[in-house]
């Protein structure tokens, strides 16, 4: 393998980018803010993917497909939807090219100006909406439960692979109801899905809470979301899920014939994790020799890499480990044995250590001898000898459970442990400055005070937490009456 990874505590922006271009997760494309997810990287992405789609199946939704262009117009029914949008949408004006007089290449063809310009999807409630008015019409269409897997643009000049790019891949689930008081329990529902996948697949403890009213998204009446806490001290949102009221059915005309033969309009909600996830997985588990995976989201849960020197030495070798790899693939356990020729074993252990494969089982003539096999957990980065004769695939499947579990109790120690209740502005900033994490501080309930922290430390409100206790105090910032806490972070 290439030199070591730079360390996360003399630079932990270079050790994540190196790392997602070293594991082979993703690198930069030729269009500048996009990127190239590789196989490796694609393939924990599908596990997420159908971990979740699983969960929202679960729950009664069903997946569907809307367009990637929006007409401008619709951006401009919701006041607040197109303002919090607006900087970040990528514009189609043309529909056609036309080679260049000067014969270098192709130019816009300007005679062909569309009609209306085309917005690239940045996200998707307006198309959807729209639609929505002709798949509804009375209360027997309702709940109206759809999710979409797409990809999605939102104009960057900052990027960072998988955690902001301008092109990145997401689901977003868009739910109609009768009442509100459905949709507020929809919203929940889906926060609740969320942090479910995120500590239980993802070994990622969360808070769940509530946006404040700036942090919410543009045109809904509130946003619940969860944050995690990353290794640097940052917070990450890995997940949201926003109660629309009736804003959209109200912009697109959305009524519906009620129970008792009136007309009202509808209630909704959207929500919507992306590739981000992918970023939070790295920087919340991974250390200084490479990724550490979660088993329940590794690719490969195990690999096998035969010591040999000769060619009978290998196929001896071939014959015990396919006896291994049957045993874990009945199991459900995925496996692989690496049997290239053009690596040596050091280099190969290395390589996977990399990239996160959670349990190394390393056999030689001599482990074929006693009867034993080499075991490595990725986690501890601890080795130990197992009989072979003592149930090695129970042995496996139980380490891999381990694994998972352990990987999220130093998460959560980690997570408890950078999380600080202060009460004067000064220990704000002191804790801020010399430890990160969450500042569980009170705050007075106003936009201005809100801005002025951002403005003066780059910290913002994360969430409300849902577990908030009531507590009189006074707002760390101005002095005034605060009934409860708020966790300010830095934040990615």
């Amino acid at each position: 393998m290439s030199k070591g990874l730079p360390k996360r505590s003399e630079d932990y922006s270079l050790w994540y980018n190196e790392l997602v271009k070293r594991a082979d997760l993703a690198e930069n494309s030729a269009v500048r803010g996009c990127m190239v997810i590789k196989p490796y990287g694609f393939s924990i992405w599908e596990k997420m993917q159908a971990e979740l789609d699983r969960m929202f199946k679960k729950t009664g939704h069903s997946n569907a497909y809307f367009p990637l262009f929006i007409p401008k117009s619709y951006l401009s029914r919701e006041a607040s939807h197109v303002e919090g949008f607006a900087k970040e949408c990528a514009v189609v004006t043309h529909y056609r090219l036309k080679a260049d007089p000067s014969g270098k290449g192709v130019i816009v063809d300007p005679e062909a100006a569309l009609e209306e310009e085309l917005i690239v999807r940045p996200t998707s409630e307006t198309v959807i909406w729209s639609t929505y008015k002709n798949w509804i019409q009375s209360y027997r269409d309702l709940p109206l439960l759809i999710n979409q897997w797409a990809n999605v643009v939102r104009w960057e000049m900052r990027t960072r692979l998988f955690l902001r790019t301008s092109e990145f891949l997401w689901q977003e689930g868009h739910t109609a109801h009768e009442t509100k008081k459905e949709a507020e329990e929809e919203t929940l529902r889906m926060m609740n899905v969320y942090a479910t996948f995120a500590e239980n697949f993802m070994a990622l403890p969360v808070i769940k809470g509530k946006k404040s009213e700036s942090e919410k998204f543009a045109g809904a009446e509130a946003t619940y979301c969860i944050e995690a806490m990353m290794q640097d001290g940052k917070a990450l949102q890995a997940g949201t899920s926003h109660f629309l009221g009736q804003n959209f059915a109200k912009a697109f005309d959305v009524k519906f014939a009620t129970r008792e033969g009136g007309l009202e309009h509808v209630w909704g909600t959207s929500w919507g994790v992306s590739t981000r996830l992918m970023g939070a997985l790295i920087m919340a588990h991974s250390d200084d020799q490479g990724l550490v995976l979660p088993p329940k989201l590794a690719p490969i849960q195990v690999v096998i890499i035969p010591i040999f020197k000769r060619a009978e030495e290998l196929e001896a070798i071939r014959t015990k480990a396919n006896e291994i790899m049957e045993s874990l693939e009945d199991l459900g356990i995925s496996v692989k044995f690496d049997d290239r020729d053009t690596h040596k074993p050091g280099w190969k252990f290395a390589e996977y250590e990399l990239k996160g494969v959670p349990v190394r089982l390393g056999i030689g003539p001599r482990d074929l001898s006693n009867n034993t096999v080499e075991m490595a957990r990725r986690d501890t980065l601890s080795k130990s000898v197992v009989d072979l004769d003592q149930h090695l695939a129970a042995t496996i499947k139980a380490t891999l459970a381990d694994i998972q579990e352990t990987i999220y109790r130093k998460a959560l120690a980690f997570t408890q442990e950078k999380t600080t209740a202060v009460d004067s502005w000064e220990e704000f900033v002191e804790v801020l400055e010399q430890k990160g994490g969450f500042i569980a501080a009170h705050w007075d309930g106003t936009p201005e005070t809100e801005e002025r922290i951002k403005e003066q430390t780059k910290a913002t409100i994360r969430c409300i937490p849902l577990d908030q206790v009531s507590e009189a105090g006074n707002c760390i910032y101005s002095g005034k009456p605060s009934t409860g806490r708020v966790l300010f972070a830095r934040a990615y």
